[in-house]
């Protein structure tokens, strides 16, 4: 049978599966916290290299506890300039990533 077959049957019957473990949250939003204006309008393209760069910051949840990871790209290569890992979660992680990617591009 298709799952899709057996979602739509279990939804139908108002029936759920299990879900294991539990949800962590691991950001909060604040409701007074002033938002970032989004400079670039959702467009990550660039005309030439160095000229846009976008950065994140996720986790990894291994066996045990998280592993957090920064880093930037250069949206013109779509390449990782910079990037950082660390097992705790602090503003110098995403820093350090910049940080990585300006000596890696030369930049003074």
């Amino acid at each position: 049978m298709a799952r899709c077959t057996v979602a739509r049957l279990m939804r139908q019957l108002g029936l759920r599966g299990v879900v294991r473990g539990r949800r962590i949250r691991t950001t909060i939003p604040g409701d007074e916290a002033e938002r970032p204006e989004d400079l670039v309008e959702r467009a990550f393209c660039a005309e030439r290299p160095n000229r846009l760069w976008v950065s994140d910051l996720t986790y990894v949840a291994p066996w045990r506890g998280f592993v957090y990871v920064a880093f930037v790209i250069d949206a013109f290569s779509r390449r990782i300039v910079g990037w950082r890992v660390s097992n705790s979660l602090r503003s110098d992680l995403a820093l350090d990533a910049l940080e990585q990617a300006l000596w890696e591009r030369d930049f003074e």
